[in-house]
């Protein structure tokens, strides 16, 4: 049999089937691993950091500095007002600004190039950081909600007016935070967990707005705390779907929105190949996938026509930027067979 990899990084990122168990010993490859006929021409930037691009640090520049601004405000005005739901939304925002601050860093460690030590570079870090911000704001749920019970027992006066117009500027800031993130998000699960904690900041406001209203016509202290405890359940609510999918990516699981199964058929359909095993798919970052596979062909002898050409297609249609594939000869009907348990 012969082993070759559907590309083979220019920067070294040794694929070479070191991830989890995918060394399972099928028999030494009886050449080396081939680069791939076309190369690796995608223009994934310098030193093959994939993903967003630079610009997006203008975004998180400005949305720390007018989250920073508003945080101070709102606290100083939450203070004076007496209002538990100005504080919360404050203490939110904070840990807007920390998430934000946190997925800029990522966001500058995953486009450095890789070492001899990192092969792979600082890509992960990306999933650390929507991991982290994941977890701020569960503590700040955690903070709010213990505030806002300890004042339902007796609620202070609060003055509605101030609650309004703080929280109004509060809708403002974050939904224009919000806007320069919109794209990117959709693609990238830690800029996702920083365009939500700003939609969620933006709700938040508005839930406030609300509160000052009511409360303002009605004279209502319990509202206040009442509507801090809606903005922690907003928070949770908001937040568990990328906490859930962050761990997930931190597991090395397969990407949301990659379909196994649907790779697996795409393998298993092409001319020639007469089994797939050992198929693993995993996030090297928020933005980069990565595929291990071995295939068991009819022909030994086409390897760069048909890996180069494999490659462009998991990319175009999976997404799937990093490919590695060992071919397994089978000749005369003696095929290799998966073990156990694989994949």
């Amino acid at each position: 049999m012969s082993g070759a990899t559907a590309h083979d990084h220019d920067d070294d990122h040794a694929h070479g089937h070191g991830h989890g168990d995918h060394g399972h010993g099928h028999g030494a490859p009886s050449k080396a691993s081939a680069k791939s006929a076309h190369g690796h021409g995608h223009g994934h930037g310098e030193g093959h950091a994939h993903g967003l691009p630079s610009t997006l640090g203008r975004a998180f520049a400005v949305g720390i500095g007018l989250n920073v601004t508003f945080v101070i405000v709102e606290s100083i005005y939450g203070w004076i007002a007496q209002s538990t739901a100005l504080m919360a939304d404050a203490a939110h925002n904070l840990s807007d600004v920390l998430g934000l601050v946190l997925a800029w860093g990522a966001h500058s460690l995953a486009r450095r190039i890789p070492t001899a030590r990192l092969t792979y570079g600082m890509r992960r870090s990306t999933q650390l950081a929507a991991l982290t911000s994941s977890l701020l704001l569960l503590v700040a749920v955690g903070g709010v909600t213990w505030e806002a019970i300890a004042r339902l027992a007796a609620p202070p006066a609060v003055e509605p007016l101030t609650m309004m117009v703080v929280a109004s500027l509060g809708v403002l800031v974050n939904g224009l935070s919000a806007v320069a993130f919109v794209a990117d998000q959709r693609r990238d699960v830690n800029v996702r967990a920083a365009f939500l904690h700003l939609i969620a900041d933006a709700l938040v406001s508005v839930g406030v707005v609300i509160a000052g209203a009511i409360l303002y016509f009605t004279g209502w202290r319990w509202i206040d705390p009442v509507v801090s405890l809606v903005i922690a359940g907003v928070i949770l609510w908001s937040t568990w779907g990328v906490l859930r999918e962050s761990i997930h990516l931190s597991l090395d699981g397969v990407p949301s929105h990659i379909d196994l199964e649907a790779v697996r058929a795409h393998l298993a359909a092409l001319p020639g190949v007469r089994e797939v095993h050992d198929l693993h798919v995993w996030a090297m970052s928020t933005t980069d996938i990565a595929l291990t596979a071995h295939l068991v062909v009819e022909w030994p002898d086409r390897e760069p026509e048909f890996l180069g050409k494999l490659e462009a297609e998991l990319e175009k249609k999976f997404g799937i930027g990093h490919s590695t594939v060992q071919l397994e000869s089978c000749v005369g009907g003696a095929c290799g067979r998966a073990q156990p348990g694989a994949l």
